[in-house]
């Protein structure tokens, strides 16, 4: 596959399986894994996420903060809340830090948000709430007593809380890798990785237009959105169906619904 030119001119679910609870017995969910807001320098703004336990037991649950970036590798980097750059940790105050969850009923964190009354501020500012199903110690003996423990699983929901700076700061999205990929089960797929190297997010979609070497139109391929935040990459994943083999010309574009249109053009063989 040969690049040929680039021309003119994305809630994050992040579950990270660390506990099973005993068959049968459910545990919490999140209402929200985004929470997200457009606020100017120096302004306050505020909001509640929704916890349910939808099991037949209470149901304990820390809440912490910290950082976080992702990469078009499927690398993820959760840093110590408040370091990074565009952290915006610090702004946040949130409570309570630990709850129990009534069985069949809900709960709710409570957040603020205070945006610094600083004029260099530009741009998208993010980091994440970690909501974590926690056990208490009587807990994990009842359940060493009855023989059920085993490889635990912890789920925690990392919740995106996001705040854009007014219209401030410009995304800058960049191809930084293509691959095609041919699988038998599931047919082919071209593999997009793409960088944010500006202020502010960009949430493109992205697709495909496939012709064959021929000049003839084979079809239009479609990818969904992504959220790209500044300083990092995400990798869109297009199927391209049961395409028959043989030389295709690709023009891949992401559209972020504003008024730069990001294209490169391929060829193809399979």
């Amino acid at each position: 596959m040969r690049k040929i030119e680039i021309t003119c001119l994305l809630p994050i679910l992040i579950m990270i399986l660390c506990f099973s609870a005993p068959e049968g017995e459910a545990g919490i969910t999140v209402e929200t894994l985004s929470v997200e807001k457009i606020a100017a320098p120096g302004e306050t703004y505020q909001g509640t996420i929704t916890l349910t336990n939808d099991g037949s037991e209470p149901q304990n649950v820390a809440v912490y903060q910290t950082d976080y970036l992702c990469f078009s590798d499927g690398s993820n980097q959760f840093g110590m809340a408040g370091e990074l750059a565009r952290s915006n940790a610090n702004w946040v105050a949130f409570s309570p830090r630990q709850v129990e969850v009534p069985p069949h009923q809900s709960s709710w964190i409570s957040y603020e948000v205070r945006v610094p009354n600083d004029s260099s501020l530009i741009g998208t500012y993010w980091s994440l709430l970690m909501v974590e199903q926690v056990e208490q110690p009587a807990d994990s003996a009842i359940r060493l007593r009855r023989n059920q423990a085993g490889v635990q699983q912890v789920i925690r929901y990392g919740i995106q809380c996001v705040t854009h700076v007014g219209s401030s700061g410009f995304h800058q999205l960049h191809f930084t890798g293509t691959q095609l990929v041919v699988r038998e089960d599931q047919g082919k797929e071209l593999q997009v990785d793409v960088e944010n190297a500006g202020e502010r997010w960009a949430v493109p979609a992205a697709w495909v237009e496939l012709y064959g070497d021929n000049g003839r139109h084979i079809g239009r391929f479609e990818s969904g959105k992504k959220r790209i935040f500044p300083g990092t990459s995400v990798r869109f994943r297009i199927p391209l169906g049961d395409v028959p083999p043989g030389k295709y010309k690709a023009l891949v574009v992401l559209d972020n619904g504003d008024q730069d249109v990001l294209g490169a053009k391929y060829d193809l063989e399979f």
